[in-house]
């Protein structure tokens, strides 16, 4: 009960806690990319463009982030890189996209731009394939 109230940091609960981070977030992204992918041929006509590339090459860059970066995210590989452009992408999504939608239609791009940050900062932790490469 004691460690409930403890301002001591654990790295164990810290490696667990970004293990749940990364799958949980990487897996959901990934079933968004893999719907975009399915679908691809009736998205690309009606897809945004914020960047103005183009909208195939927007659903593209959109599916890549969504489905191999973020299977990399959740199994801990080339984590860190994996995950910029996945916060790119949600940056897109909440502040140019979305931005002029209320806070209930953004909060999900809102917290997977907030987990992803959270992951490129702090890194995979231990239970992760970076980790046993690296070693």
């Amino acid at each position: 009960m004691s460690k409930l109230f403890t301002s001591r940091v654990n790295t164990g609960a810290v490696n667990f806690a970004m293990l749940v981070l990364r799958v949980v977030f990487g897996a959901l992204m990934f079933t968004h990319g893999l719907s975009k992918l399915k679908g691809f041929s009736q998205m690309v006509g009606k897809f945004p463009d914020p960047l103005h590339v183009g909208q195939t090459i927007s659903l593209s860059l959109t599916i890549f982030a969504e489905t191999l970066c973020a299977a990399l995210v959740a199994v801990g590989l080339l984590t860190r890189l994996a995950a910029v452009p996945l916060v790119f992408c949600m940056i897109i999504v909440v502040f140019v996209v979305m931005k002029n939608a209320p806070l209930s239609q953004n909060e999900m791009g809102i917290l997977f731009l907030a987990a992803f940050t959270a992951i490129l900062f702090a890194g995979p932790g231990k239970y992760s394939l970076d980790h046993l490469i690296g070693k």
